[in-house]
């Protein structure tokens, strides 16, 4: 089974240019292919307020999901820039979701 997953941080509406402008250094990363390609995105109409970045990536199951979570955790790149963001987010969580193939 397919698995989306969500990470979603609701960051401080006064920093966002500062947010913005670490996460597009987690998209070099990606670029370099050091982590998972996502997709990210803010709401505009939305149950989410607009200070939200929700990044999304598709994996082949629940397993490849968690092996990219474990690597968000331990790549020292990611963590030097997380550790910078950090500061920055109000709240943040994981959202996991099984596609449906009808």
């Amino acid at each position: 089974m397919a698995i989306v997953m969500r990470l979603m941080q609701r960051f401080q509406p006064s920093k966002k240019e500062e947010f913005m402008d670490l996460e597009k250094k987690f998209a070099e990363l990606e670029k370099r292919a050091i982590l998972p390609k996502g997709q990210r995105m803010t709401p505009v109409a939305a149950h989410e307020p607009g200070n939200t970045l929700i990044w999304q990536g598709c994996f082949a199951d629940l397993l490849d999901a968690q092996k990219a979570l474990h690597l968000f955790e331990t790549d020292p790149e990611h963590t030097a820039l997380f550790n910078l963001q950090g500061p920055l987010i109000e709240n943040a969580w994981v959202e996991f979701y099984e596609t449906l193939d009808f």
